[in-house]
Formats: C-alpha cells, sequence, structure tokens
C-alpha cells in the first residue's frame, strides 16, 4: 500500500529472526533492505526498521501507562489505522492466534463523532502496538470534538 508521505519509524528488538517472523510473517509486512544488525518492513506503506539491541529484555520495562477510558494505556505505542473491516480482520487473526492482548479490541465513542475501534498488543520484544479504525475515518480521524 503506497502512501503519498510515509512516515519512519525504527524501534529496538531484542532479536532481527523473532522480528522477521512477528512482523513478515505473521503481520505480513514485506521485508526491504536489511543486515545482521537491522531489517526494513513496510509497514501499510510505511518504513517501520527493527534495530537489534541484544542488551533489550524487554521495551515494556520502559514504558509508562496513560488512563484512557479506564485502561492502561502504554507509551509509547504505534501502529495503523485501518479501514475498519481490515481492524476486524486483524482482530480477529491476533484471537485465533492466542495473541495476549493489553487491551482487547472494542470500540469507542459508539455511536458519538469519532467512533473508533482500537486494540492494543505487543511484539515479541515488548513495543507496544495499537491498531485502530474509525466508523468514518477519513472524516474523523484529525476532527476535533
Amino acid at each position: 500500500m503506497a502512501v503519498s508521505d510515509p512516515f519512519h519509524l525504527a524501534v529496538q528488538v531484542h532479536d532481527i529472526d523473532v522480528a522477521r517472523r512477528f512482523y513478515g510473517e505473521f503481520l505480513g509486512c514485506p521485508e526491504g533492505r536489511s543486515s545482521e544488525r537491522w531489517v526494513d518492513f513496510d509497514l501499510y506503506g510505511h518504513q517501520f526498521v527493527c534495530h537489534l539491541n541484544p542488551a533489550m529484555k524487554d521495551a515494556r520495562e520502559s514504558s509508562h501507562k496513560n488512563p484512557v477510558d479506564g485502561h492502561g494505556v502504554p507509551v509509547p505505542h504505534f501502529g495503523i489505522v485501518l479501514e475498519m473491516d481490515a481492524w476486524q480482520t486483524l482482530a480477529d487473526k491476533l484471537r485465533a492466534h492466542g495473541v495476549e492482548f493489553e487491551i482487547e479490541p472494542y470500540v469507542r465513542f459508539q455511536g458519538e463523532p469519532g467512533e473508533q475501534a482500537t486494540m492494543f498488543f505487543y511484539d515479541p520484544s515488548g513495543n507496544a502496538l495499537e491498531f485502530k479504525a474509525f466508523k468514518d475515518r477519513d472524516g474523523q480521524l484529525f476532527r476535533k470534538a
């Protein structure tokens, strides 16, 4: 999927091969350039890079949780805003594969402006991911209340 102005994001991982399996095989992100210490992925049209830090244990050790809707939202986190059908397909796939959610898939602001589905989970190195979808993505993504 091509985007007009793709972002670039780099994160630390404890094992490049594990990152390849998770992002490449499981999430289906095509692999780009790589070396023994890093690998590029096409994360829905964005350049996402996993850099090896073998001393890293788990990114959750240095994260913070912010209270939102009665949940502890892990910070930092990253992810993609999908179309609703793609979000549901991903949520179903994650459940079917037994992925443990930090915040189970649910819909916020149901029936209100900004209605959105969201879920949080971790990659094998403890990097927090949020995948979300808006009922009206183009009209609601940056809309103020």
